[in-house]
């Protein structure tokens, strides 16, 4: 028998902005992209997929930065400029959450890798499936059954 997810809340560095979710991740990942390391500040950037109706910012607001490209919307705190998540245009039903806001720590266990061609020579990650680029589509729903699984056995 599965447990409710209780909401959890994060914050950023400041904690002048507090995000709650509502929902557990579906998928965890380490991007080794040279956006992500750069916007990071780290070998690679990591993320809790959420689903979108799941979240929301409870207190404080967010500011667009990262790079402000059409099909990106990296949000920050204003105050301390944190990165906080990231919502991709297109894909509304879910958004990026760095999972590090939260004091979950088995959010931040990348379950796949991707951006793996751009990936420094030294960085490794534990994830189970590594990609060299980004998963094709039509690979998502079998991930995401699979990192299910593993979470039920955790």
């Amino acid at each position: 028998m599965t447990e409710a997810f209780a909401p959890r809340t994060g914050t950023c560095r400041c904690g002048a902005t507090e995000l709650t979710v509502t929902a557990p991740p579906f998928m965890t990942a380490a991007c080794h992209c040279d956006g992500c390391r750069k916007m990071a500040a780290s070998a690679f950037s990591l993320t809790a997929m959420v689903p979108a109706a799941a979240f929301r910012v409870s207190r404080g607001q967010t500011v667009r930065g990262g790079a402000k490209g059409p099909q990106l919307e990296h949000n920050f705190c204003p105050d301390c400029l944190t990165w906080m998540f990231t919502r991709i245009v297109g894909m509304e039903d879910f958004l990026n959450i760095r999972p590090t806001m939260f004091d979950e720590p088995s959010w931040c266990d990348p379950f796949i890798e991707t951006m793996t061609a751009e990936r420094l020579s030294w960085a490794t990650t534990p994830a189970r499936h590594s990609f060299t680029g980004f998963p094709p589509a039509a690979d998502y729903p079998a991930l995401m059954a699979a990192f299910a699984a593993a979470r039920a056995h955790a």
